[in-house]
């Protein structure tokens, strides 16, 4: 994937600060965002007089922007507050939710990351038992749905919550191996 590639175009509001951070000298109204296609934190900043909603969905693309002045840059963990972190775990459930098809097919289509390592074994509390399952699963039949990888695999941890935190993890900690962020 190259840099282009991976550029939002709509991002979610996670927290607004009208008057910027605290403890910076130049106080900018900050909203901190998340993208809508690869995951990307993002420190917006937005156009004057403009209130931005938490949850609320804002274009970022290159086109003309309504709401947002500019995008400061990457938004980094240890700058997330509270509220963000809050609002994260929210939307993190609701596209792991709406877009299952894609965390579906990651199961579906996990590759090897290393000789010693499968993409699979980075999903919290998936080892080399759970992957060996899974990959003999797959060959049979590709999942169509985290309702069919339960039924299909009975000892599994519920691969929806699974992902939840796999992508949480990506999100709010240091991960050496991303699956789902850019």
């Amino acid at each position: 994937m190259n840099i282009r590639e991976t550029k939002e175009e709509k991002a979610i509001i996670i927290d607004f600060l009208p008057h910027g951070y605290p403890l910076e000298t130049r106080r900018i109204p900050i909203a901190q965002a998340i993208g809508t296609s690869f995951f990307t934190l993002l420190e917006l900043v937005p156009r004057k007089g403009v209130k931005l909603e938490l949850k609320e969905e804002v274009y970022i693309g290159p086109s003309k922007r309504e709401k947002i002045y500019f995008i400061r840059g990457r938004l980094p963990r240890e700058k997330l507050t509270e509220t963000a972190k809050l609002q994260i775990k929210d939307f993190v459930e609701k596209v792991v939710g709406e877009q299952e098809k894609k965390f579906v097919d990651f199961f579906n289509n996990a590759q090897a990351v290393n000789t010693r390592l499968h993409q699979l074994e980075l999903l919290p509390g998936f080892g080399k038992k759970y992957t060996k399952d899974i990959l003999e699963e797959r060959e049979k039949k590709p999942f169509s749905s985290f309702e069919d990888i339960k039924k299909r695999l009975k000892n599994l941890p519920d691969p929806k919550k699974v992902v939840e935190k796999r992508l949480m993890e990506e999100l709010t900690e240091e991960v050496r191996y991303k699956l789902f962020v850019a």
